[in-house]
């Protein structure tokens, strides 16, 4: 017949030699106490770290002890999870023998597995936010790539911010009374001038005056228009 409680004891005792700074016993009946489990130091000192809590059943280790993650540092549900299930996994695996040593290391190696993703973890995330920087980066530099659809969705907004330019300008310049208008435009709006010149002369008293002293002496020449020497342009130009 297995003697239970002298197998519980004998572990008991070589499991405080072997974890003496990591191994508190909690309570003697039922016999329970918790071992901290830490990682090997990653690239970048970065450490995961669990304290397991283990109480003894009457039949164990024919039975499995019961177990549970007491704390933990740096580790994610998934992880923890992970744990749980490998302690049940060797547990089933090492059905009656003492295993508190065995599920322990395995605790160990997991711990290191964990190190180790997260380091892929950050890796991949680092690369990840360098391959956005040179994305982002290649966009400022090369500016938005035209295409049929974007220009002609600029061109629209274009012209339709210009149209509201203008009218924008129209109106403050109505406002203020300095709107300049062409020729044509003042011709238009301004019907008064059109009747300007005739008004002028009337103004006038549609005359024009003449000086008639210079043409007294008009009949006194004597002009020949049939003479055929005859030149008017000659006039004036006789000394005698």
């Amino acid at each position: 017949m297995t003697d239970y409680a002298e197998e519980q004891r004998n572990e008991l005792e070589a499991i405080e030699s072997i974890y003496p700074d990591s191994f508190t016993v909690l309570s003697e009946d039922p016999i329970s106490f918790t071992i901290t489990v830490t990682s090997d130091a990653g690239e970048n000192g970065e450490t995961v770290e669990t304290t397991l809590k283990f109480t003894y059943v009457e039949k164990y280790p024919d039975e499995p002890p019961l177990w549970e993650i007491h704390s933990q540092e740096n580790l994610e549900d998934a992880d923890m999870q992970e744990v749980l299930t490998l302690l049940q996994q060797q547990a089933e695996e090492n059905l009656g023998m003492v295993m508190i040593f065995t599920l322990v290391t395995a605790v160990q190696e997991k711990l290191n597995e964990i190190v180790d993703v997260i380091k892929n973890r950050r890796e991949e995330e680092k690369q990840r936010k360098e391959k956005e920087a040179e994305e982002a980066e290649k966009v400022a530099f090369h500016g938005t790539v035209v295409t049929i659809e974007n220009f002609l969705a600029w061109k629209a907004k274009f012209e339709q911010d210009m149209a509201e330019l203008r009218r924008k300008r129209q109106k403050e310049e109505e406002q203020t009374g300095k709107i300049k208008l062409t020729g044509k435009q003042l011709f238009e709006t301004d019907h008064n001038l059109d009747t300007s010149d005739i008004q002028f002369l009337e103004d006038a008293g549609n005359s024009v005056e003449v000086d008639e002293s210079l043409f007294q002496d008009i009949e006194d020449l004597d002009l020949d228009e049939d003479d055929p020497d005859f030149d008017p342009l000659d006039m004036g130009s006789d000394e005698d």
